[in-house]
């Protein structure tokens, strides 16, 4: 599992981990839709299995966005009188906004390593 990880932050083929999934250059830092490889530059393993592939990867996304805006209300909630102060809603939105374009490669991965296939 641990291994796995590490290869999705590193943009790694789920194939031969050597390979780039995405052809930007920095996974964490790139703004703007992704551009993804259609096949490993090393292996020539198709990433996208079939039109549509990546649907499922949106619920995966909305997973880890849910998660980001419980963890910043988490954060963000002793610094305010109230329980749930309106005033945390904005802080969560900007959060969410500012981490979506990495959640949107990130669910990519996640999605892409779901479904690899282990038995090699």
């Amino acid at each position: 599992m641990l291994k796995s990880l590490y290869h999705i932050f590193r943009n790694e083929c789920p194939n031969c981990h050597k390979g780039k999934v995405f052809a930007d250059k920095s996974f964490f830092f790139s703004f703007g839709f992704p551009k993804m490889n259609e096949h490993c530059s090393h292996c020539n393993y198709k990433f996208e299995k079939e039109p549509g592939y990546f649907f499922g990867a949106m619920f995966v996304n909305y997973g880890l966005t849910v998660g980001q805006g419980i963890i910043t209300y988490l954060i963000a909630s002793p610094f305010f009188e109230e329980t749930f102060d309106l005033r945390i809603i904005p802080i969560i939105g900007v959060v969410i906004i500012a981490l979506s374009c990495f959640n949107i490669r990130l669910s990519r991965m996640i999605w892409i390593y779901m479904f690899k296939n282990y038995s090699m």
